[in-house]
């Protein structure tokens, strides 16, 4: 049986790459019905994270003239991830797997084939692997290497290289259902489901048009995340700094009295005052990084929703969650 598809693609100010990006993924679609690889009711999902330019104009516009464009409005910007999750449960309604990718074209949409193939014989999840970085900027190669080495290092169970390209079953997705937590970090999550699953390997290409919605602060804060929400090593690493620093203290102890019966207390100053500034330092960290985690327990307690849905368009009418949409499609776009 041909299965069900549904590609579900977070978009945040994508006004520039989307109409091409509707574009290539339909004609991938189409050869993968012409083919009898998938089913003619497959589908990509468009989920706007409450872009503030014409993203979503362009997702109305081709939902009215393209029978494969359906699409999500977040009633705010809820960040990525949770953008993605909300795509991967709408998603997981309609279709028999889900194939979740990025809306600016870097990954290698001639690898779709390949994941389908995986899932037919039986693989509920499939990574998307990058083969290398060649792409990216030397510091953030760098930055990317030693974030997955820090993970690992950390005991978490993550896939080296691999962002969000991936291909998951309904039932995949059930479990990844029950994971209730806030501070979602899919990276970490998902290969904690377990199932079946394997690689896909790909070249990820240069963005199509647009600029990167992940600046340096923005994946500073995303590796922080992941660091946090997955490992407490952190806090037993600042348990073994504060026991090594006690037991440097008791030396410095013994060196400040030997001085003093020596009568060298002056000549202990610049060592005191780095000591001083040092011991500060380490403090103001582990203070942080303590500070890290038990913010995260109080957005956790909260239990807030992690995204409203403003306006679903899943059929051939725009139904909205709270109240229709006023927009107007521009013929401009493709």
């Amino acid at each position: 049986m041909k299965p069900k598809v549904c590609f579900v693609i977070p978009c945040y100010n994508e006004e520039e790459v989307l109409p091409e990006t509707i574009s290539r993924l339909t004609a991938i679609i189409q050869n993968l019905v012409s083919s009898n690889q998938i089913s003619p009711q497959s589908t990509m999902l468009f989920v706007d994270d409450g872009s503030k330019d014409k993203t979503w104009s362009i997702i109305e516009f081709n939902h009215k003239i393209n029978n494969y464009v359906k699409g999500l409005k977040l009633a705010r910007n809820a960040g990525h991830q949770n953008a993605l999750f909300a795509g991967l449960m709408k998603g997981k309604e309609i279709a028999d797997c889900v194939i979740s990718l990025d809306a600016d074209l870097q990954d290698d949409l001639g690898v779709l084939e390949e994941f389908i193939k995986k899932y037919t014989e039986g693989y509920e999840i499939v990574y998307g692997i990058r083969k290398s970085r060649k792409t990216d900027t030397f510091f953030k190669r760098r930055t990317a290497l030693a974030f997955y080495k820090l993970m690992q290092t950390l005991g978490v169970n993550i896939k080296y290289n691999h962002a969000d390209y991936r291909l998951m079953s309904k039932r995949a997705l059930d479990y990844l259902e029950q994971f209730k937590e806030v501070n979602l970090f899919l990276r970490g999550i998902i290969p904690l489901i377990g199932l079946k699953s394997t690689d896909v390997y790909y070249d990820r290409a240069e963005r199509f048009a647009g600029e990167s919605k992940y600046p340096l602060k923005k994946m500073l804060s995303f590796a922080m995340d992941g660091i946090t929400s997955f490992s407490i090593k952190p806090i037993r690493i600042i348990s073994t700094v504060g026991a090594s620093l006690s037991l440097l203290s008791i030396v410095a102890a013994a060196y400040t009295i030997i001085s003093m019966l020596l009568g060298r207390t002056a000549s202990g100053w610049a060592s005191l005052m780095i000591s001083l500034w040092f011991i500060g330092g380490i403090q103001l960290i582990c203070l942080g990084l303590i500070g890290e985690y038990i913010g995260k327990i109080y957005q956790e307690t909260k239990h807030r929703p992690r995204y409203f849905l403003e306006t679903e368009l899943l059929g051939n009418e725009v139904s909205s969650m709270s109240a229709q949409s006023e927009q107007k499609p521009e013929p401009i776009y493709r």
